[in-house]
């Protein structure tokens, strides 16, 4: 059988924004599509993404009701080959994987196949076993309870790397009011520490104490770690390595010209991708 675990991984971890349970999703569904009779499957591709995108639903729904904390961030993804590997250009932005969560499973499944895969209302409707209008109904609810907000994956400017540089550098120098200048008005920290570790704060909002945590935790935690330039999700972020061990991975929303969100993963089992 072909190698169909590049074209199913974007579908199972759009959904579950965790690459250990898409894998572990598509490798299921692998296993058992091994074993059943085939002679009434026309299109196999099809089975298996139907497959792999209702398997992956339920399997969101049940992590829902064991996650207890208030932030809960998406395992980050490197996406610097995206170019090269096209099924990597299917993987969703940090941002958007993160807004993703104000949705339920089934909610999330729609607007994916809709938005990242260009799926039509009858092709969704067939793909989770439900009628056109409520897929309509679904994706409309959906688009309501994001608000608007952006759900496009868009590309690295240049300006964002310049101040990624220039936060590095105000980091280092303790530099408040430079790191302030940096920041939208705006600006969310979200961080996620997963079951074993305990984050400073989950979630902080403004430019003073945002900025003021960020320094904080610098010189606390990150001061003399190498920080790797990288690319997750398709956003810019930061990667930071002591003895090559990655301790924080810090993804970030830009607008035209400020940081309007950073996202900080200091769960190690988040991390274990990236540390290879």
């Amino acid at each position: 059988m072909k190698n169909y675990h590049e074209i199913l991984f974007p579908y199972a971890y759009n959904i579950l924004g965790s690459s250990e349970d898409a894998k572990d999703t598509i490798q299921d569904i692998l296993v058992k599509y091994l074993v059943i009779d085939k002679k009434h499957i026309k299109n196999e591709v099809g089975y298996l993404i139907k497959s792999v995108i209702n398997q992956s639903i339920n399997l969101k729904n049940r992590k829902k009701k064991t996650t207890n904390t208030n932030v809960w961030l998406p395992e980050p993804i490197s996406t610097e080959t995206a170019d090269h590997i096209i099924h990597q250009n299917e993987i969703l932005s940090y941002s958007i994987l993160t807004l993703l969560e104000k949705l339920t499973a089934k909610e999330r499944a729609v607007f994916i196949l809709k938005e990242a895969f260009d799926y039509s209302h009858k092709e969704i409707a067939e793909t989770i076993d439900f009628t056109i209008e409520n897929s309509r109904k679904i994706l409309s609810r959906s688009k309501s309870k994001l608000n608007k907000h952006k759900t496009k994956n868009h590309k690295i400017q240049k300006n964002e790397t310049q101040n990624l540089q220039r936060y590095i550098v105000a980091m280092q120098k303790g530099d408040l009011t430079a790191l302030e200048r940096l920041l939208s008005k705006d600006i969310v920290l979200a961080a996620d520490g997963g079951k074993d570790i305990k984050v400073v704060r989950e979630l902080t909002t403004g430019i003073t104490d945002t900025s003021k945590l960020l320094l904080y935790v610098y010189r606390a935690f990150l001061s003399g770690l190498e920080i790797k330039y990288s690319v997750i999700n398709h956003q810019a972020a930061l990667l930071f390595f002591k003895n090559e061990i990655l301790h924080n991975c810090q993804v970030f929303e830009f607008n035209k010209t400020k940081i309007t969100g950073i996202f900080s993963i200091v769960d190690a089992n988040k991390l274990k991708s990236l540390s290879l």
